[in-house]
């Protein structure tokens, strides 16, 4: 089933330039929806444009990091005016960090911190007053399977993907009175540039491939348009009546 989105949507999403990001905004936008890929990487955000052809006109690349909160509001705002307003809200940008605690430096627990939770939050809190100017809209926060059961060697990852998870139904609480919905996606093993660091550089990596794939009761990876379907779905109107929700895209890792 295509998810149906309403006539012209007015769609913001962060990480826009590659991976789970860019498969909602291409997704969107061949449904009708004009959308701002927002990204930190101006090449990849330009290639993406790029590949949308003829649709290009219905996206607008801007160039921002999700950590710096004066750019993310100056961000939020010029979308909002290109959009003539803001419906949806999609956080897609994030880190990976895939070592064990002794080995995580300061840094490196302070970066995936500040673009997993801060990030979104920032993004979140500069787009408020658009989504409650439009009557009410929609943020999804995408999370992660390993937001709701954990993996080993990622205490920095686990941690802020189950934050963001708890942060978004603090929102919801928050924001229902403006008519914002606010839910989390929470993917499982998905085909995207970030996923393939966790495996290629290994030194068998058909094997930890391999072992990734049995976490899941499915038994497979899953290609990002699958995750993109879901997230347009809590992103529109038939998803109503869904906030405070986190909602498993993960082939069945947290039961199997």
């Amino acid at each position: 089933m295509t998810t149906a989105l309403p006539t012209a949507m007015r769609l913001l999403v962060s990480g826009g330039a590659s991976g789970i990001g860019f498969a909602v905004a291409r997704l969107a936008v061949e449904r009708g929806a004009r959308v701002v890929l927002l990204d930190r990487d101006a090449p990849r955000l330009q290639a993406c444009i790029a590949e949308l052809g003829e649709l290009r006109a219905a996206a607008l690349p801007l160039v921002c990091d999700v950590t710096d909160s004066p750019a993310v509001k100056a961000a939020v705002n010029h979308a909002a005016q290109w959009l003539g307003g803001l419906d949806a809200l999609v956080n897609s940008a994030g880190v990976d960090s895939l070592k064990p605690l002794e080995q995580t430096d300061d840094d490196e627990w302070a970066r995936t911190l500040a673009v997993n939770l801060t990030g979104p939050m920032l993004m979140c809190r500069a787009a408020m007053p658009h989504l409650r100017a439009a009557g009410g809209g929609s943020i999804v926060n995408i999370a992660s399977g390993a937001g709701l059961r954990p993996l080993p060697n990622r205490t920095a990852y686990c941690a802020t993907k189950a934050a963001v998870i708890m942060f978004g139904k603090a929102l919801s609480i928050e924001a229902a009175a403006d008519g914002i919905r606010v839910n989390a996606v929470c993917p499982g093993a998905i085909d995207t540039p970030l996923f393939r660091t966790s495996y290629e550089n290994d030194s068998d990596p058909a094997g930890t491939l391999d072992r990734i794939r049995q976490r899941y009761a499915l038994g497979r990876i899953a290609a990002p348009e699958e995750v993109a379907e879901a997230v347009l779905y809590l992103s529109g109107p038939g998803a109503s009546y869904i906030t405070g929700t986190a909602l498993a895209v993960d082939g069945g890792r947290t039961f199997h």
